[in-house]
C-alpha cells in the first residue's frame, strides 16, 4: 500500500524543481510537494506547523542557507530531526556526502546527466518512502 506524501523541495535552480515535479506527475500520484529556495525558506515552511513534512528533498548549493548548514540546523531540532531527509545534488564530494550522512540524512543521490537516469531514481526514492512503513505511524 503506497501513501500519498508530503514533500518538502529544497532546491533553488528552476530547472531542477521542473524536472522533479514531471517526474511525479507521470507517476500518476497526487503526492503535495512544497517548495523552497533556500534553506531559510525551507526551515520558515517547516516551522509553520499547518503544513506537516513527511520527507525532504534536500539540494546542498543554494543562497542563503545552503544545504549542510540547513541540515546542521534541523537535526539538532527535537521537533524536525526525524523527519527523513534525502539529499539529491550536483556534489558528488566526498566530503559532502560524509559530512550529511554524519547529520543523520536517509539517502544521498547525485543528480545524473540524463533524464532517464534522473527520472528512474525519483521514481525509486519516492516509491520507497511512500511504501516505508515509518510513515503509516
Amino acid at each position: 500500500m503506497s501513501q500519498l506524501l508530503n514533500i518538502l523541495l529544497v532546491e533553488d535552480d528552476t530547472i531542477e524543481v521542473m524536472k522533479f515535479n514531471r517526474v511525479l506527475k507521470g507517476m500518476g500520484i497526487n503526492h503535495k510537494i512544497t517548495e523552497a529556495a533556500n534553506g531559510e525558506e525551507a526551515l520558515f515552511t517547516l516551522k509553520d506547523r499547518e503544513v506537516s513534512t513527511d520527507i525532504i528533498i534536500l539540494d546542498l548549493n543554494m543562497p542563503k542557507l545552503n544545504g549542510l548548514e540547513f541540515l546542521n540546523i534541523i537535526k539538532r531540532d527535537e521537533a524536525l530531526r526525524h523527519i527523513p531527509t534525502v539529499i539529491l545534488t550536483t556534489s558528488n564530494n566526498h566530503q559532502d556526502v560524509a559530512e550529511c550522512y554524519k547529520n543523520g540524512i536517509s539517502g544521498y543521490f547525485v543528480k545524473p546527466l540524463k533524464y532517464a537516469d534522473y527520472e528512474d531514481n525519483i521514481k525509486k526514492l519516492i516509491g520507497y518512502w511512500s511504501k516505508n512503513e515509518l510513515m503509516y505511524q
